[in-house]
């Protein structure tokens, strides 16, 4: 997919005297995505003329359709969404515009302390997974592959239960791990009701968790909006990369009420050691055919899509100049 780099934004972007209007909706609220609130809490967003409206899809399949609907001009999920549309017809298709992570962002939570946990222990255990098809669970279902497990066979993965509904099912007493995001793996551990073993963002090793995306349509007709939003995204992004966990907590404290300052920089620590984000946003070939590995062998993919079709970089690449 060509898209060209107009003289909109051809050098800095021209302000406009109104704010644009954008929703944006996230597959999920979580510290995992820490450049994207310190944008929004820093008000990098609205220096780029953007009134950004958050919504939380809860799923990147509903993600997508608000996205496909027009009920959110840009999605923030994994790109396999964007694979599965184009594969089953779209006629418009949803691009991706700006990598967001770069690792996975879960955890695999115990009951009990696992100090020399090792992914043979889930053997003919009961695990409360994710949504068939989604990149948790497909990106778990890789890792267990690659220490030679066959995740049909060889364990229970309960994937029954709606995406954020885990930690409290598994709180409940259901399951014997569960493979959570955070903050509820670390809220599982302070309340005693669980204890982290493992990060399938350091056994899965780089993958392109997730990403922002558009209608085909909305990019050629907005790309200075598309431009403006990735240049504010980037600056959230230079923020996370050269400032310490404790000073990005306190940025982002807002969007998790419900967690204290300790809990927020625990958690961004977490992720920051394990180098979840990215130092631009670009999208590159070799990590969209890293996906497609993914879901080819979670038997999600019966043919592959092209980069080209579903990845721009134009809009990445410009932010990474100013």
């Amino acid at each position: 997919m060509a898209f060209e780099v107009i003289s909109l934004f051809a050098g800095c972007r021209e302000k406009e005297d109104e704010m644009t209007k954008v929703t944006l909706n996230e597959v999920a609220h979580s510290i995992f995505y820490a450049p994207q609130y310190v944008a929004l809490e820093n008000g990098y967003f609205t220096q780029e003329g953007i009134d950004l409206e958050l919504v939380t899809g809860y799923g990147a399949d509903k993600t997508m359709a608000a996205v496909i609907s027009g009920d959110a001009q840009i999605g923030f999920m994994g790109a396999e969404a964007s694979v599965y549309a184009y594969l089953e017809g779209a006629n418009d298709p949803v691009v991706n515009f700006a990598q967001g992570t770069q690792r996975a962002g879960n955890f695999l939570v115990a009951r009990e302390e696992m100090a020399d946990f090792q992914w043979s222990d889930l053997k003919e255990k009961e695990v409360l997974g994710g949504r068939k098809g989604g990149m948790p669970e497909m990106v778990f279902e890789y890792i267990l592959k690659q220490n030679g497990l066959d995740p049909a066979k060889d364990l229970s993965i309960d994937q029954s239960i709606d995406f954020g509904s885990t930690a409290a099912a598994f709180s409940g007493g259901k399951g014997e791990f569960t493979v959570e995001f955070e903050p509820a793996a670390t809220t599982l551990e302070k309340n005693g009701d669980g204890y982290v073993v493992a990060s399938l963002g350091v056994d899965s090793g780089y993958v392109p968790y997730t990403s922002y995306s558009a209608k085909t349509s909305y990019i050629e007709k907005h790309p200075e909006i598309i431009q403006a939003f990735t240049d504010g995204l980037q600056k959230g992004v230079d923020y996370v990369n050269s400032h310490t966990a404790e000073e990005i907590a306190k940025v982002i404290q807002p969007q998790f009420k419900e967690n204290d300052l300790d809990t927020i920089t625990t958690i961004v620590e977490r992720y920051q050691s394990q180098d979840t984000w990215k130092e631009n946003l670009v999208f590159e070939k070799e990590s969209f055919e890293l996906l497609q590995d993914i879901l080819e062998s979670a038997g999600e993919l019966e043919e592959r899509a092209d980069y080209d079709d579903l990845v721009t970089t134009v809009y990445a690449k410009e932010a990474m100049k100013k």
